[in-house]
This record gives structure tokens, C-alpha cells and sequence, in this order.
């Protein structure tokens, strides 16, 4: 997997045009100013987070005793499942009823930015090939680069497009989702037959 592909799989995985309608529901009764730090703010926790699964979540995978394999093929389910209700979306949206109030890291930056489908990638990532790290965080900060800029002009974004090419947006990128998570489902079982004596 080259850094681009892996950006790409990244952006797909956090999804910024699929939280776009949520995102602007969530701070729109904060003042204009203070929209703007929220949304910095949870970017840069969901950031952080992301880079600590990947730069450390080999380690929590050897200390929990599970397989590389095992971990691909619960990603490549999480995926499925995150890109099928981008497909189907539910009246509560992608990741349920959110409370009201000002967003403290959740659900924000946990789970709609760094959800499980994104930490289990870039955790996958990081554990399959650590001496890549450096190259994971490039593609880390690509795509997080792109959500962050999609998500600050949301405004502008769901008032061009409007709420129908949005959702369509959403569905083919729920498409890309699935054919993805297929993948790293089949690469893990493929994994695991090998390992097998």
C-alpha cells in the first residue's frame, strides 16, 4: 500500500462529507467564533488520538495477545458495517442520537472524526508494518488534512452542494467503504490459512 492509497483509505474511513449535516447541527447553537475553536479543537484531539493507535497500538495488541490477523479481519467487519450504514443511513444518523450542549471530545472527535473503523486502520497499519510509521503518519496527516479542511467549510460545502449531493457523496464513499473492508476481510482470512501448520 503506497501513502496516497493509504490517505485515501483514511479519508474514506473518516468520512468528513458524511459528517458534515451532523457537525453543523452540533455547533450551531454555539456563536460563529467559538464554532470555529470547537471544531479545531476536537480535529486536533481526533489527531492525537489517531497517531496514538498507530505509533502504539502494536503495543496494545501484544500485551492483549492478539493477532495481526485477528485484527484485519475485525476491521475489515467494523468497515463493512460503518460503510453499509453510510449506504443505508439510519434516521439517527451514522453513529446514533448525539447530546446537546457543547461537544467535549464525543461525539466529535470520538467517534465521528476517530471512530473504531479508523483507529482499527491505522492500528492495523502500525502493527503489519512498523518500519512504514513515518510513511502511516504521512498518510495520517494527509487525510486528517482534508477532513479538517472539508469540515471548516462545511457551511460553504452543504450550501453549494445542498443536502441531496451530499448524501450521494456519502453513499459512493459508503460504496468505496465496503469494497475496502472486503478486502481487508479476505487479506486477513487469506493470513490466517497461511499461518495455519
Amino acid at each position: 500500500m503506497t501513502v496516497l492509497s493509504a490517505a485515501l483509505l483514511l479519508f474514506l474511513i473518516l468520512d468528513p462529507l458524511g459528517n458534515i449535516p451532523v457537525f453543523l447541527s452540533l455547533l450551531k447553537p454555539l456563536p460563529a467564533g467559538r464554532q470555529r475553536v470547537v471544531l479545531v479543537r476536537e480535529l486536533l484531539i481526533a489527531l492525537a488520538v489517531l497517531m496514538g493507535f498507530l505509533w502504539f497500538g502494536k503495543y496494545a495488541l501484544e500485551a492483549m495477545h492478539l493477532r495481526q490477523e485477528s485484527v484485519a479481519i475485525a476491521g475489515g467487519i467494523v468497515l463493512f458495517l460503518i460503510g453499509i450504514r453510510m449506504i443505508f443511513p439510519r434516521p439517527e444518523g451514522l453513529m446514533g442520537a448525539v447530546p446537546d450542549g457543547e461537544p467535549f471530545i464525543v461525539p466529535m472527535a470520538i467517534p465521528l472524526i476517530a471512530g473504531p473503523s479508523g483507529m482499527a486502520a491505522v492500528m492495523l497499519m502500525g502493527s503489519n508494518e512498523p518500519g512504514r510509521l513515518g510513511e502511516w503518519s504521512l498518510a495520517l496527516l494527509l487525510a486528517w488534512g482534508a477532513t479538517a479542511a472539508i469540515l471548516m467549510s462545511a457551511t460553504l460545502l452543504y450550501k453549494l452542494l445542498g443536502a441531496r449531493a451530499l448524501t450521494a457523496l456519502e453513499r459512493l464513499m459508503g460504496m468505496l467503504l465496503v469494497a475496502i473492508s472486503v478486502q481487508m476481510l479476505l487479506d486477513g482470512v487469506g493470513a490466517y490459512l497461511v499461518s495455519l501448520p
